[in-house]
């Protein structure tokens, strides 16, 4: 006997690939112990955006004021704006946690290369774009998988469908 669908059964989201960054980093700026955790600040230089609906470059200026918990887990909450193609701007705010292995973080923190499926990056982006073409970017959730360089970041986006 077949089970008809119940219209009120959880629907399960899809995924929409949206773009993927790269993004120059400066170096480090500690700001130390803090009583929920060692603070420190990532200044972001510069990069590039590209997607289907979307291509822009990265505004230097923005940072990324990251928590490392006692639990071994970093918070990542990161403000920067990019100039789409065709001049528009656009805020971006990516709160975020990454964490793995012992072995594999301090590899990270050495600045070498590891493999991004060694450790866990996720990300969810909120967007403050003008009315107009790109007004879709203020009316969805997406989030984001990333992968930490020595001196970049990479990141890819989805709209959560």
């Amino acid at each position: 006997m077949l089970m008809s669908h119940d219209p009120l059964d959880p629907v399960p989201p899809r995924l929409a690939f949206v773009y993927a960054m790269e993004a120059a980093l400066g170096p480090v700026i500690p700001i130390g112990a803090t009583p929920d955790g060692t603070r420190r600040i990532i200044p972001i230089l510069s990069g590039t955006i590209v997607g289907p609906d979307i291509r822009a470059r990265v505004l230097g200026g923005g940072s990324d004021w990251q928590l490392l918990r006692a639990d071994g887990v970093t918070v990542a909450d990161a403000t920067y704006a990019a100039e789409t193609d065709d001049g528009a701007i656009i805020q971006i705010r990516n709160r975020g946690l990454r964490h793995g292995p012992a072995e594999v973080m301090a590899r990270l923190a050495a600045g070498e290369s590891v493999d991004p499926s060694a450790y866990y990056f996720r990300a969810a982006p909120q967007f403050i774009a003008p009315a107009g073409r790109y007004d879709w970017l203020n009316a969805s959730i997406f989030v984001c998988t990333g992968a930490r360089y020595a001196a970049s970041i990479r990141l890819e986006v989805w709209r959560v469908a």
